[in-house]
């Protein structure tokens, strides 16, 4: 079977609530950092003289800055003290989210992006460290409900940074955001207790046996691939409904913003996710999140030619709900494998979940722009195929 569960004793007896609420608004907070500027380019790069064709450095920069957090930041909970670890990426995040609040220089603004993505990666460290914390019958539902946190901060951060854009201004959307920071570490200083690796290896040796986590764990491969897939269609989905929206349905920023926060509620699906997961449905399960997905976009694109608004709203909730399910399984299964190299793990899970999903937007541009709505979603529903087929094989597998 692909997806061990195999379980060294935990120490601990499990989360409290209180802690798992604050692991939970930490990873919504510290994950929304990267996706603030996404909605603003627009009101940004003319105040930074930037050049229309480089405005979207504003967020390749951010994003390439997340993915280098994966590989070189978020290791380092396998080697230091977990607690103080992420407190540091709180305080470091914040700095350079002030510093984008301030600066008069686009190319100023594009390297205090970069760090900010670099630093915000932390949230990767503190799945894995709930995950620890949480005895094996309750990691599932425990690592739902965290990641449950995260989902809604993705989903939250744009509508949150158009609101207070109209309001404040653009600078005003990472002032609020270093100040969230701030109050996140002084929170979490209180509720985090201390977390100390027991590897003892050095950094270097670290980073060289990430590789070797990759080749030598299959259910890390498959996880790693089943939900990059799933991450690229989320992503598709949600670089092209805005243009959607504003074509079709006329929709103004604000509206968009009401729409993107309807489909936060397929966050709700994070707990649900985690208990079939500790009930031992994980294969099920990750069925179920692929032939949603693959239906989701079908019937989307069936609403948007259709005109109807509330079938769009409903089958996005459903396209994240099934995204939220299938990365919490695949969480539940990659935090079970043994050893002491859970950090090492998440970050060579999230880097690939990453790359696969950095693609996303340009498959939706080019897509939308060649066939239209309806181009796009049968593209996200292919990709929903040829992942079920792959995911098919361990059946194939598990026969021989």
């Amino acid at each position: 079977m692909h997806d061990r569960l195999i379980d060294r004793p935990e120490p601990a007896a499990g989360l409290p609530p209180g802690l798992t609420l604050a692991c939970a608004v930490a990873c919504g907070a510290m994950v929304a950092n990267i996706y603030y500027a996404q909605p603003l380019i627009g009101l940004i790069a003319p105040e930074l003289h930037m050049a229309p064709g480089a405005a979207g450095l504003i967020v390749t920069l951010t994003q390439l800055g997340y993915a280098a957090g994966l590989l070189l930041l978020v290791p380092l909970a396998d080697r230091l003290e977990n607690r103080r670890l992420i407190l540091a990426t709180l305080l470091a995040t914040a700095a350079a989210l002030v510093v984008l609040a301030l600066v008069p220089s686009a190319s100023a603004f594009l390297v205090a992006g970069a760090l900010v993505g670099f630093t915000s990666a932390g949230v990767h460290m503190v799945v894995p460290f709930a995950a620890s914390l949480a005895p094996a019958e309750t990691r599932g539902r425990t690592i739902g409900n965290v990641m449950s946190g995260l989902l809604a901060g993705i989903m939250l951060s744009r509508p949150a940074a158009s609101v207070i854009a109209e309001i404040a201004g653009w600078r005003a959307v990472f002032g609020v955001a270093a100040v969230l920071m701030l109050a996140l570490a002084a929170w979490l200083a209180k509720m985090l207790p201390e977390r100390r690796p027991t590897s003892g290896q050095s950094y270097a040796h670290i980073l060289r046996s990430m590789a070797q986590l990759l080749w030598r764990e299959r259910a890390l491969q498959r996880r790693s691939i089943y939900h990059g897939f799933v991450f690229t269609v989320f992503t598709i989905f949600w670089t092209a409904v805005p243009l959607e929206l504003a074509n079709r349905f006329h929709f103004s920023q604000t509206a968009i913003a009401a729409f993107a926060l309807a489909g936060a509620a397929g966050a709700l699906t994070a707990p649900v996710a985690g208990r079939l997961g500790d009930r031992g449905h994980i294969r099920a399960g990750t069925g179920i999140a692929m032939l949603v997905m693959i239906a989701s976009c079908l019937l989307a694109g069936w609403a948007g030619a259709a005109g109807s608004l509330i079938a769009l709203v409903v089958f996005a909730i459903a396209l994240d709900g099934a995204t939220q399910l299938n990365q919490v399984l695949g969480q539940r299964v990659i935090f079970s494998l043994p050893g002491e190299d859970r950090g090492r793990v998440n970050a060579v899970y999230m880097t690939i979940i990453f790359l696969f999903g950095s693609t996303g937007g340009i498959a939706a541009s080019l897509s939308y722009q060649a066939g239209g709505w309806w181009g796009t979603m049968l593209l996200g529903a292919a990709m929903g195929a040829v992942v079920l087929a792959i995911f098919c094989t361990e059946f194939l597998g598990k026969r021989r």
